[in-house]
C-alpha cells in the first residue's frame, strides 16, 4: 500500500485528501497544512514510486502503469484508513488522479479543488511529451525533468516550486520515471474525455496567470462545467500553492467550506 499522513481533527468530520503530481511527493502541500488542519482531517499520499511510497512492493511495478490503476491506489489507502466521502485536491498531474477518481467511484467525491491543472495538451507540451519519449531511453531522467520544469515554470519567482519538484524528482529511479512518462500516451484521450463529461461535482480551479501551458484550457472547459469556477492568482505560475499560498489556501478552505455537510 502507498505511504500515507494523516492529521485528525478533534471535532470536525470532514476529511481533505492531498493528491500531488508527477515527480513530486506530499512534500509538495507542506504550506497548506498549517491552515487545512485547523479545520479539517487531512490525508495526504505519495503515489508509486513517489516520496516514501518507494519501497511499495515490487511486484506492482511489473504492471504496465494506467490512469486507472494509479488512481486505485488511491483508493486503497481510503479503503484501508475507511475515509468518508471527503474533498480532494489535486496539483498538476494530481489534477488528473482526483478527477479520474471521481469518474471511477462519484460518490467518493465532496469536492474537487485543481491546482495547475491538467485538462489538456496543448502544442508546447505536446512537443514536451514528443522529446520525452525520444529521449527517455537515451539521457539520464533528471536532465530531461530539470528542462520540463524550467519551461513549465520558467520565471524567477517560480524558482521555489520548480526546485521543490526537482528535488523530490530526485528520489525517483530512471526505470519509474519511463513508467510513468509512458502514461503520457493515454493522456489526451482521457482528458478529452473529462471535458466532454460533467460529473456535476463542485469543482474549484486555481490558476497562475503565468501558467501560459495550461490556463487556457482551462478557462475553456469551465464553460460547458457548469458546476466549476476559476480563480486567477496574479504574477504567480503552474504550482500556485506553493507560490502563492496564502491566496490559494483563502480560496480553497472557503471553497471547501462552502460544499461540507
Amino acid at each position: 500500500m502507498l505511504y500515507y499522513k494523516k492529521f485528525d481533527h478533534k471535532t470536525s468530520k470532514e476529511w481533505v485528501v492531498f493528491i500531488h503530481g508527477a515527480g513530486g511527493s506530499s512534500a509538495v502541500w507542506f504550506k497548506q497544512l498549517k491552515d487545512f488542519k485547523k479545520q479539517f482531517n487531512l490525508l495526504l499520499i505519495d503515489l508509486r514510486g513517489h516520496g516514501k511510497s518507494v519501497d511499495i512492493p515490487k511486484a506492482i511495478y511489473n504492471e504496465e502503469y494506467t490512469f486507472t490503476a494509479v488512481t486505485e491506489d488511491i483508493i486503497e489507502v481510503i479503503d484501508e484508513l475507511q475515509i468518508p466521502p471527503a474533498h480532494f485536491m489535486g496539483v498538476s498531474l494530481g489534477t488528473i488522479l482526483v478527477r479520474q477518481l471521481a469518474e471511477l467511484d462519484k460518490h467518493r467525491v465532496k469536492s474537487l479543488v485543481m491546482a495547475g491543472a491538467v485538462t489538456r495538451l496543448t502544442t508546447q507540451s505536446r512537443v514536451l511529451v514528443f522529446l520525452g519519449n525520444t529521449f527517455k531511453r537515451i539521457i539520464p531522467y533528471m536532465w530531461l525533468y530539470r528542462l520540463f520544469a524550467f519551461i513549465i515554470m520558467p520565471r524567477r519567482q517560480h524558482a521555489e516550486s520548480r526546485n521543490l519538484f526537482i528535488q523530490e524528482a530526485q528520489k525517483l529511479c530512471q526505470k519509474e520515471f519511463i513508467r510513468w512518462f509512458k502514461l503520457t500516451k493515454d493522456i489526451n484521450p482521457l482528458l478529452r474525455y473529462f471535458k466532454e463529461t460533467d460529473l456535476g461535482i463542485p469543482t474549484l480551479y486555481v490558476m497562475g496567470d503565468q501558467d501560459v501551458m495550461f490556463l487556457e484550457p482551462v478557462r475553456n472547459i469551465i464553460k460547458s462545467h457548469k458546476n466549476s469556477i476559476l480563480s486567477i492568482l496574479e504574477k504567480c505560475g503552474h504550482v500556485v500553492n506553493v507560490e502563492r499560498p496564502n491566496e490559494f489556501n483563502h480560496l480553497s478552505l472557503a471553497f471547501i467550506q462552502n460544499h461540507s455537510n
